[in-house]
Order: structure tokens, then sequence, then C-alpha cells
């Protein structure tokens, strides 16, 4: 393949930490690599400096019902023609702007459905109400997503939705993750208490994630101590809630970290608990098994294929806090099976690579290419987009 100009448009990047922010991360620099020439489109942060040299930075408002994101706003005039091709990675103001370019300029548009947007209108005052009465999220999906050359999944329990929604032909292609950054972080002072099962759950505190049934197990694991790393609109309400269940002082909010600490809370933790069931892929649980961390979690969409349930730890229904209890008692009280469920965590999680998932990007960015040009020298429909399958995934053939 030529060398490619390709923009990765994207609502959420650094400082910001999320799934998102890693696979746009991690993408742009793999692609980097193979000799294409990328630009990451994304908000400015007041006061932030980039050390990355691929980020083009748009000029934002701070979005009150959502803290982290920042909206931009962004006009026509603020691009020249400079892309063979454009990924937007979030259907927000950036994404509809990289949408609205790819028909202005008559490129191909790839498009990755990270997130299951009908868990997500809560951040849109009334939404939800609309959404129920009329299916707003769906149709918006539909034009969008719909309307793309090729639409990417990080798992195959979204793809009933999206066609279901008008999207003719999901690829899944997982997130990576980079063991290299992780296993690289620097000791750190540990957290939890000396004597105490060292429990760990990642994530933006936000009310979809359901941290509170995590809390909840907890109150019924007496020689265990929680760590939670993350920042979001539900922190107050989680402290309240670890007050209301008498477990306060074996909860500890840390807050955001640094990137380069996160492996070494994951090689400190027994257990990682994790209880949200709308995750399209849930990137922190495939972290958690790269470092060895047996997982016990809710099994619901991208969860179902990010642990391997008797394997590298358990899946549990959603809202069993019974279950995520139980079976964390019995890994944690038995020493051999940790062990066995830590050696298969590292191993499972160690499935998807960062080149592996840039190669199946660029294929299918070659098939959205070849599609958008038949489409345009006959006129007529768009050709039919062959989907890269997991038998020919080079994540999976190892």
């Amino acid at each position: 393949m030529k060398p490619l100009r390709i923009g990765l448009f994207t609502d959420t990047f650094l400082p910001d930490q999320n799934g998102i922010v890693t696979s746009v991360c991690l993408l742009s620099e793999q692609l980097a690599e193979r000799g294409h020439h990328v630009e990451v489109v994304a908000p400015d942060f007041p006061d932030y400096l980039d050390h990355r040299p691929d980020v083009r930075r748009v000029s934002s408002i701070r979005y009150t019902f959502l803290p982290t994101y920042r909206l931009a706003w962004p006009t026509r005039r603020h691009f020249e023609q400079k892309y063979d091709l454009i990924h937007t990675h979030t259907p927000l103001t950036l994404g509809l702007a990289g949408v609205r370019l790819t028909r202005k300029w008559d490129i191909p548009h790839v498009a990755t459905y990270h997130t299951h947007l009908s868990a997500y209108t809560h951040y849109v005052p009334g939404l939800g109400a609309i959404d129920r009465t009329v299916k707003l999220v769906p149709r918006f999906v539909g034009q969008v997503y719909g309307k793309a050359d090729a639409v990417i999944t990080p798992s195959a329990e979204m793809i009933p939705d999206l066609r279901a929604w008008g999207v003719p032909h999901p690829v899944v292609i997982p997130t990576s993750i980079d063991p290299v950054a992780l296993n690289a972080a620097p000791p750190i002072v540990s957290p939890w208490p000396e004597g105490k099962r060292r429990l760990l759950t990642v994530g933006r505190l936000a009310r979809e994630k359901r941290f509170d049934l995590v809390l909840d197990a907890l109150a019924r694991l007496p020689d265990a101590h929680l760590v939670v790393l993350g920042e979001g609109p539900e922190r107050l309400h989680l402290e309240h809630h670890a007050a209301k269940l008498g477990i306060l002082e074996r909860v500890t909010f840390l807050g955001v970290r640094p990137w380069t600490e996160i492996g070494a809370y994951y090689r400190l933790a027994e257990l990682f608990l994790f209880a949200s069931d709308s995750e399209t892929q849930g990137l922190v649980l495939q972290e958690a098994q790269l470092m060895g961390v047996p997982v016990v979690a809710v099994g619901a969409r991208g969860t179902l294929s990010s642990v391997e349930s008797g394997y590298s730890g358990y899946l549990v229904a959603p809202g069993d806090v019974s279950g995520l209890v139980q079976h964390a008692q019995a890994i944690l009280q038995t020493p051999q099976r940790w062990a066995e469920l830590s050696r298969n965590a590292r191993e499972f999680g160690g499935r998807t690579t960062p080149g592996g998932v840039a190669e199946q990007v660029l294929r299918v960015y070659s098939s959205a290419l070849s599609r958008h040009t038949t489409q345009a020298d006959s006129g007529g429909e768009k050709g039919k987009f062959i989907p890269v399958t997991r038998r020919s995934n080079p994540a999976y053939d190892r």
C-alpha cells in the first residue's frame, strides 16, 4: 500500500485517559511506523502541552454534563484537503466534522463504533426520554455509521445492534493494548494496607460503569481492600455509597494516575473487579489480564469476549453481586487456582498486539479506498465491503 494521509478525528484525547484515547494513540503510532502520514484531530485542553507532533488541536469549550470532555467547534475553513481518508472515532462535534469533510472532499470515511451510545443518553438532558420514544440513537447511528465506507467495532457482540441500526457490514477489530508501557511502569508505594487482599478496579467514575455494584461486592469481602483508579461525575456518590455500606475505610479512591504508572497498580493487585454492562470491549479488562491479574466481571456486550470465563477469570450476569463475591472468594482462598488463572490471564491478555491491530485496520482502509473508487467510477451504489474475519486476523493467529 502506498503511504496514505490519514486524519484520525476524536472528541476525546490526551490529557484525558480512556479506551478511545488509548486506541487512537496506539493506532497513530503504528500507522506512522509503517510510513503513513497521520494527524490526530482533537479538542484543545487549556494549559495542556502536547508532546506528540501528530496532534492538531481545535478550539473547544467545556461540556457541562461530562466535565472530562470538551466540545470543539471546527468549521470547514479550519481544514484544507490534506487527507486521503478520514477515520472517525467518536460521533460528537469533531467526529461529525470529519464526516462532513469526507463528503466535501469525496474521500473514504472509516468509523470505529467504540461506545454503546444508548447507554450514554443521560449525559444530554432529556435525550433518554426522547430516545425511548422515537429511537433517536438508532436513527443517528444509521445516519452516521450506516453511510460510512467501513465501520469497525471492538467486539462481535455489537454486530447485531449495528446491523439492526442500518450498518450492513461491520468489522470486528479489538482495540490493542501496549504491553511495553504497562510492563515498564516503575515501582510505586502500595496503596493497599498490609495484610488485606488487594482488589483493583479502573475506569471513568460514571453511572453506566456500575462501580456501585463493585462496592456492594466489597462489603461482602471483609478481608479485602479496593483501590479505585479513575475520576468522573459519580465520585461523590460512590464515596457516599461506600460510607453507607460501612466500607469507606476499605476503599482508596486514587483518581486519575499517569498512564506511565498504571502498570504498577496492576502488578500489585490480586484481583480485578468490574461491573459495567455497557462496554463495547472493556479495555481495562485486557490490561489487567495482560499483567496477570485474574478478572471477575459482568458479562454483557463487549466484556463477553474480553474475558475467557473459567480460563482467565469469570463472568457473571449483569447485576449479580452474589456472583462477583462467590468467584472472588473462590479465587482468593485458593492459591493454586489464583496462580493458574494468573498465568492464563497473561496469555489471554497478550493475544491482541498494536502491530496486529494496525495491519487489520490498514486492510480495512484498503477495502474502503477500493470501494469508494469503484462507486465513483460507476456512479452507482457502493460496492459490497468484504469484512476481515477472525480467521485472517493476525492478532489471533499466534
